[in-house]
């Protein structure tokens, strides 16, 4: 009852962010059409991997089926595909950390205890620390793994990058008017990319949340079916234990009312 109670804000927060997220693209796409010839910033830039990020999204608590070990299983099968001096993990819940904390892989950063509640200043500190480093040059591309909301029944475990932004396009086809940039492109870009990075990764840690709420609502439901089965069963048996051990007691019981009669 209480993950139902929490889905449904969780949910409202999935849905009300994917808009805003498409709208972005959409006019990221435009704007990078339109000034494909003067497109420059330092979240477009790729260069060669020495270093990759991933920023693995768990939950704090248990209780939530086949959540975390889903995310950990095609976490464990994205690093070893890579060398461990060449990668780190950015771990965002408790479940990722104490997995991976015993283990060969560098975890550069860990944030515990959202409990599954957005909370922006935490996200906003997050994507401060993600873009300084990328910026840097402290690594050269960053993942995000986190279990993208569909439904309370549909959760999908997502794995996408988040920098370097591959820089946008219209979708093949040529910008639709003659724009013009004031001010300059480089400072549109400048302006919009920072607040981008952000509502992906908000994005992303919402759907984690609604998911997290919903695969513990069934996960709950499903363990007190089972509850109530393991009692109906155990009821049945203490019946039946009961039943037969009047029934050896009864002819005692005649036999001694007989005796006495005697």
């Amino acid at each position: 009852m209480v993950a139902a109670a929490r889905l449904r804000k969780a949910q409202m927060q999935a849905e009300q962010s994917r808009p805003y997220a498409e709208k972005l693209t959409e006019m990221l796409g435009h704007l990078g059409a339109a000034a494909s010839d003067r497109l420059s910033h330092p979240f477009f830039e790729k260069r060669p991997i020495k270093k990759q990020t991933l920023v693995l999204v768990t939950s704090d608590r248990g209780l939530c089926g086949a959540f975390n070990s889903n995310l950990i299983r095609r976490a464990e099968k994205w690093l070893l595909e890579r060398d461990p001096k060449a990668v780190e993990l950015v771990c965002v819940g408790r479940r990722g950390y104490l997995y991976f904390r015993r283990r060969q892989w560098e975890i550069a950063k860990t944030y515990a205890d959202f409990n599954a509640q957005l909370d922006v200043a935490r996200v906003r500190d997050l994507v401060s620390l993600l873009t300084e480093r990328f910026l840097s040059g402290g690594t050269d591309e960053i993942h995000l793994l986190y279990t993208r909301y569909h439904s309370a029944a549909r959760v999908r475990v997502t794995l996408e990058k988040y920098l370097n932004i591959e820089p946008p396009d219209s979708g093949g086809h040529a910008p639709t008017g003659d724009y013009i940039f004031e001010p300059a492109p480089e400072a549109i870009f400048s302006d919009l990319l920072p607040r981008y990075a952000h509502i992906l990764l908000q994005a992303a840690l919402a759907n984690s949340f609604a998911s997290e709420h919903a695969t513990r609502m069934i996960a709950m439901t499903m363990a007190t079916s089972n509850a109530e089965e393991v009692i109906d069963r155990l009821t049945l048996q203490y019946n039946k234990a009961r039943q037969a051990t009047i029934t050896k007691e009864w002819p005692e019981v005649v036999s001694g009312a007989e005796a006495l009669r005697a």
